[in-house]
């Protein structure tokens, strides 16, 4: 199975011109392709829109491709569709005729897979979508990607045995500001799902990567992944996923939401921590007889 740059609607793939790790990245909340029509039926301004974005994240990892991994980021941002919500997270508060099943804490925060809200609370919407636009925005934009997401998956395993996904993501600096007493709060925060997403021996040669390279690591807490590690996290089946939460003031300058005088200083040791990722697994996939192919 062969995977080719292109670019799309709904993502971006960036191929490398000699395939030789088992590691994909990817950036599912960075797109910020906003439409017109949906900057006409927002109640928010521009900039607030963006707050829940994780802005410039496909920029800080641009470079995977140089490495022999493949990248994949989304073009339409999260506010739109959220790429790392399962497709039926619908919530009936803003979307018309869908009926509540159960207890979602996602949902009931506002952040399904149509998001009701941006950072904050503050919505995004007067009223609600219809449902017809709610599943428009599903199968122009979440299937691909994740149609997209899971080709690479089964071609990393084709190729080498293994699939290993690193999805990137960032974090506000206050979702971790908090986060203990007695130690500077994590600039970097590894999730796995508690050990259920990828094999445990992956896991924390990561976490030593991200040491290595100067960050403070934490894991899982107080991010462990979503739908994306639940869907594609299979160790048993050699698909391991990891999430990665970079805290955005280590880079971005909030208030403007552009790249902060330090965007280039964090670029370089995120390049330090994701390449010894990715010659860490070519090293191993070597040793797997369709690596060569």
């Amino acid at each position: 199975m062969e995977i080719r740059s292109e670019e799309t609607h709904a993502y971006r793939i960036l191929a490398p011109d000699d395939w030789c790790s088992s590691v994909i990245f990817a950036s599912p909340h960075s797109g910020r392709a906003y439409e017109d029509a949906f900057l006409a039926e927002t109640i928010l301004d521009p900039l607030t829109l963006r707050s829940s974005e994780d802005a410039y994240v496909d920029q800080l990892i641009g470079d995977v491709a140089a490495w022999g991994c493949p990248l994949i980021c989304a073009q339409a941002p999260r506010a739109y569709v959220d790429l790392n919500r399962a497709a039926d997270e619908m919530d009936p508060a803003v979307v018309d005729g869908v009926i509540k099943r159960g207890s979602n804490p996602r949902i009931a925060s506002g952040l399904g897979v149509i998001p009701r809200v941006v950072s904050h609370g503050r919505c995004i919407y007067r009223g609600k979508l219809t449902l017809a636009e709610a599943q428009r925005r599903i199968e122009v934009l979440w299937r691909p990607y994740h149609n997209v997401m899971s080709k690479c998956m089964q071609a990393s395993m084709d190729r080498f045995g293994r699939a290993i996904l690193i999805d990137l993501h960032s974090m506000p600096h206050e979702a971790v500001a908090s986060f203990s007493k007695s130690h500077r709060p994590p600039e970097i925060v590894v999730g796995d799902r508690y050990g259920t997403s990828a094999d445990p021996d992956i896991t924390q040669f990561v976490v030593a990567c991200f040491e290595r390279a100067g960050f403070r690591v934490a894991l899982n807490t107080p991010f462990a992944g979503a739908y994306i590690l639940q869907q594609y996290g299979k160790p048993s089946q050699q698909h391991h996923a990891l999430q990665i939460e970079i805290d955005r003031s280590l880079y971005l300058d909030a208030k403007r939401l552009q790249p902060s005088p330090d965007f280039t200083q964090c670029k370089a040791k995120l390049r330090r921590a994701l390449h010894d990722i990715a010659q860490w697994a070519k090293a191993i996939d070597s040793d797997h007889p369709l690596a060569a192919e």
